[in-house]
Parts: structure tokens; sequence; C-alpha cells
């Protein structure tokens, strides 16, 4: 062959490579997926999670689109954020890309040890199961355009919207999830032997102790959006495991050769909170010698719940100075050859006393009138939102002298975050429906420091379009210096119009929500009881008023008022006999005000 052909056949093989070159992304995840479609079924997974900002581990069900484009779009989601250690999204997506979104609120960090999920599939509803547990429900007209065959597939990877993902940084690489297991049941109504009354029939499971190569492939492809690319050496199976990879574009596959990196700290009080880029190994983690503030003494060093946080007791911090934190080195990772951390400092940012009552204009992009403007959640901000979208409005708001704060709001939101002393508050959650104008069409849940406090919230049903509706959550406790207050899902999307948190005088640990303060519940007494007790109430008016008593599970146990009363104080006698032992809730509802107590039945 003569050097012209030689040159040739060069620049051919150059051209055939340059979209390669030019489109290779400098993030390489992985995602695992099945030849096979199926058409409604159980799937179930068992998996950890890599649980780090900025990228998403999933298990989901996909119809490959054909030449209608989205208008065949067919998707069920489970969806695992990896910046939230207490939260799981499920999602479907049906014909139009329209999603229904729900960000679920767990009691426990999916990236730390194995969880099952499960997803029921049929013509009238899908369904969402962790640990063998329904959790959520999704049903109507929406439901019964998912009729579409569509593929198993999970994967790792690292989204370019960081407002649903979170910030990246390519310090928390490498990221590793953990799937032990898939499996399949077909929808068998009336034949079947398992899940929902027993419709579902086992056809397979893969225990992931090999490469199926004829049941799954390993997938090469991207898509805007999606920062990395999915390359085949990032699915490994080891150790019975499926591992989803997501690296760098050199140290491809189930590698870690990277130590731990301090991402920041944060001081409230006499406390301190080191966060890593990973999970540490725990004895190293504890060990004080690892550890130094000039100035300051460390009595304790302990690795928290989530491997990634180092709690350290000090001696009491000035809010007007920031200590430095060195790291001396031997703080380890969790990887197979652990990796030691070498000397590194960090400024530690302590917070100060914030000024009370603490508002918050959710949604507004300026502070006016003693309202703090809206924000992001990040380490360098004492409150902020996560997720979200801004809105607002020009709407005539009732049943409020502040328009301002109920003009502006953020919807779709998962979280909202306040930095605060330890101690208790009272919360004002504010609301107005300034979309909706029938029932139905908005409804979520808002957990608060964990607990749900607000089940079933349609603000429309509730309040009406256009007016102020505001729940006080009462004596929430604040032990870690962070408020979280999580909204979740049932139908559209969530929202919120404002906080304001005030320091709380009372002494009890219930939750309570009460407006306006002229409608008033009282705790009962005797609390704890055995077997009755008296709950007393006020009313401003002559009104309908509804008195109800719930188990911890949201079970109704006795409707004990449902009629119309006098204004004025009343009582009425509660017996619990036949209960079991433990805790209930007693709700009032009044017009547009509820009111929700906590007592205590001990035999």
């Amino acid at each position: 062959m003569n050097n012209s052909m030689k040159n040739i056949n060069k620049i051919i093989l150059s051209i055939l490579l340059l979209p390669v070159i030019l489109f290779s992304k400098n993030y390489k995840g992985a995602e695992y997926r099945t030849y096979e479609s199926f058409l409604y079924g159980r799937f179930e997974v068992s998996l950890k999670t890599a649980g780090k900002e900025g990228m998403l581990a999933s298990f989901f069900t996909y119809h490959e689109l054909g030449s209608g484009g989205t208008s065949e779009w067919n998707e069920i989601d489970i969806e695992i954020m990896g910046r939230y250690n207490n939260s799981v999204q499920f999602n479907t997506i049906t014909p139009g890309q329209t999603n229904h979104v729900r960000s679920h609120f767990v009691n426990f960090d999916p990236s730390t040890e194995f969880h099952t999920y499960a997803f029921e599939w049929t013509p009238d509803y899908v369904a969402w199961f962790i640990d063998g547990q329904e959790v959520y429900r999704q049903t109507g007209d929406h439901i019964k355009t998912l009729n579409r065959s569509q593929k198993i597939m999970m994967n790792v990877w690292n989204p370019a919207y960081t407002n649903w993902a979170g910030e990246w940084s390519d310090d928390i690489l490498p990221a590793f999830s953990f799937y032990d297991w898939v499996a399949y049941y077909s929808y068998k109504p009336g034949t079947g032997n398992y899940g929902t009354s027993n419709n579902f029939l086992l056809q397979w499971k893969d225990d992931f102790d090999s490469y199926d190569i004829t049941r799954w492939a390993k997938a090469t492809h991207t898509w805007d959006g999606n920062n990395c690319d999915f390359i085949r050496e990032n699915a490994v199976f080891e150790g019975g495991k499926l591992i989803l990879c997501l690296t760098d574009a050199v140290n491809i596959g189930y590698t870690d050769k990277k130590a731990p990196v301090l991402l920041w700290a944060r001081g409230n009080e006499n406390k301190i909170r080191a966060f890593f880029s990973e999970q540490l190994e725990k004895l190293s983690a504890e060990n004080l010698d690892n550890y130094l503030i000039p100035g300051v003494t460390i009595s304790k060093a302990e690795l928290l719940a989530d491997l990634r946080t180092v709690e350290l007791s000090v001696t009491s911090l000035s809010p007007d100075v920031s200590p430095n934190l060195i790291i001396k080195g031997g703080i380890k990772d969790r990887a197979p050859v652990p990796n030691s951390m070498a000397l590194v400092a960090k400024i530690v940012t302590v917070l100060k006393p914030p000024v009370f009552p603490y508002k918050i204009n959710v949604g507004a992009t300026s502070s006016s009138s003693g309202y703090l403007k809206d924000q992001g959640w990040s380490s360098s901000v004492d409150y902020g939102n996560l997720d979200g979208t801004p809105g607002t409005n020009q709407n005539t708001i009732l049943n409020t002298n502040e328009q301002f704060v109920y003009q502006t709001e953020r919807y779709g939101l998962v979280k909202y975050f306040v930095r605060l002393p330890n101690n208790k508050y009272n919360v004002k959650l504010m609301f107005a429906e300034n979309y909706f104008n029938s029932v139905g069409k908005r409804i979520f849940d808002i957990y608060v420091q964990g607990k749900l406090v607000i089940d079933d919230l349609d603000l429309y049903k509730s309040a009406g379009s256009r007016t102020a509706f505001n729940y006080i959550c009462q004596d929430v406790e604040v032990v870690d210096g962070l408020l979280e207050i999580h909204f979740a899902s049932e139908v559209e999307y969530p929202l919120i119009n404002g906080i304001v948190i005030e320091k709380s005088s009372g002494t009890s640990v219930d939750l309570g929500f009460e407006i306006p303060l002229e409608f008033k519940l009282d705790q009962n007494f005797p609390n704890p009881f055995n077997p009755t007790t008296v709950i007393s109430y006020q009313l401003p008016s002559d009104s309908h008023m509804q008195l109800k008593v719930f188990d911890l599970t949201g079970k109704e146990i006795v409707t004990l008022v449902n009629e119309k009363k006098t204004s004025g104080k009343h009582a009425v006698n509660f017996n619990g006999s036949g209960l079991s032992s433990g805790v209930y809730f007693y709700q009032a509802v009044n017009g547009n005000t509820i009111i929700s107590r906590k007592m205590i039945y001990l035999k």
C-alpha cells in the first residue's frame, strides 16, 4: 500500500472516530436492561444505593419509543436521589412525557443497607412497596395509558439538572450502587399466589451471581441531560452482587483509589459536624487523635448513621469565631483496600443566633417586611429549599393582611431546611391555592422532623381558592441543629408560600396545628390516661365541630363529635377500654381550622 492510500485510510478512520471523540463525556455510568419487554406484573429489586449528591440510582421499566415519539411514553420509576438520606422517588411517566412524581419519606438511609423495593403494575393501578409494605398507589385515567410493554432497567448516572439532583462535585467519585437480586412476577388475576390479592406469579429471579447474557444487556448510550456515558465496564459482578459504577473516564469499573475528602464542617453550640465525600471506616473516624482544633477541646468523635458525618463534641463555640478543623490524617474509607486521608484543614462555619420570629417568604427573590427571601439549600447557608420551582401571582388573597407572602410560592419542592439551636419551636406553614378551583386537583402530605403532620392536604377543599391557610406545628423539637420539612405529592405538585418559626413556651412534645388562635383544642387530661380522659375545646362562634381519634397508622378509632356546637367551652369524655396501650392522636376540625394533639393510653 502506498503512502497516499495509507493517509486516506487514516483520514477515514479519524472521521469514523470523530463522533466518539467529540461526544464522549467526562464521566462514565452504567445501565443494565432486559432484552425482553413485559406488560403488567410485579417488579422487585434488592438495592443499596451510592447515596451521593448530584447522582441517582434507579430501578424502573421503560417502553422504547417508536415512530410516535413521546406520545408513546410509558415508564414506571423508582429513583433514589443521592442528595437525600430519607427519601425515595416514585414516578409514572405517561404519553406526552407527563410526570406523576412523589418523593416518599422513609425512616432509613437507602445508602447504608439493602432494602427491597417493588412496584405492581396492572391496568387499574400502580402501587409501590418497600420491604414488603405498600407505601403509595396511583390510580386514575393516566394509569390506563400505561399499556405498552416495557423493559426492566436499572442505572446510575449524574443528571445535568442541579435543581433536581443537587450540585455535582468530582470529589464524590467513584460511586457504587449494589443490586443483590431482581425478580419478575407476571400479572395473573385469580390464579397467582403472591402480591396484592395473590394476583401475581413468579416467572424468574436473578441473584446476580454472574452475567446472564441471554436475559440482560449492558447499555452503551447516553442522552441530553445525562452527564455521563453508559459503558459495559461499569456494570460489574462481584460477591454475588451487580455493582453499577459511576466513575471518571480513567478509573472505570469497581475500583476505588481515592481517599475520603472533607467537604464541609458546621458548628452549633457544643457540636461540630464534619461531612465527608464517602462512607468512612468507623474505628479511624472515631479516633480522636485524627482531629485537631486549635483553641478548642474535642471530647468525643462519633460516626453518625449515614457513615459520612462525624460529630465532634467540643467546648462551647463562639458564633463570632470560625475555628479551623484539622484532619491530621489516618481516616479511612470502606473500600475493599481502604484509602487513608492525608493532612487537611477546613474552616468551621458556626451558626449565628437567629432572630425570632424567623420568617421566610418561600418563592420570593428579595427580602421585605421582615421576611427573608427564598434560596437554595447548601452547606454554606442557614436555610433553604431542595428542588422545586418558584412561582408568583397578583391574586387578591383572602383571610390575610400579608398578601405578598401568599403571592409567591415554591411548588414541586421536596424539602425545606432551617438551621436552629436545639430547642422546641412553633412552626407556622403558610399556603394558598392560587391555581385550582375544584377539589382533588392538588393533594399532598407534609412531614416535620420525620413525623407526618398533615395527611392528604387539599388546599381548595380546606380553604377555597386564593385564601390564606396556615398550619401551626406546636412544640417541634430540634435535637440535631436542623429543622426538616418534607413534602410528598399525592396529586399534582406540593407547594408552600411561607414559613414562620418562633420559640415555643410549652413543655409538651406533641405536634399540633391551629388556625385561627381563637379556636382552641386543649391537651387531654389526664395524660397518660387509663381508661378515660377528658378532651376540652373552645369555639369562638356557633359552628360545626368535628372531633375524631386516630391510631399511629392514621386509622380512625372513633368520632366523638360531628355536629354544630355553640360558642364557648366544651368537653367530651373518651374511654380507651378495648384499645392497646400506646400513642393516639385526636383531631378537631372547625371550619378551615385543624388542630391535632397526641395522647398516651397506659393500661
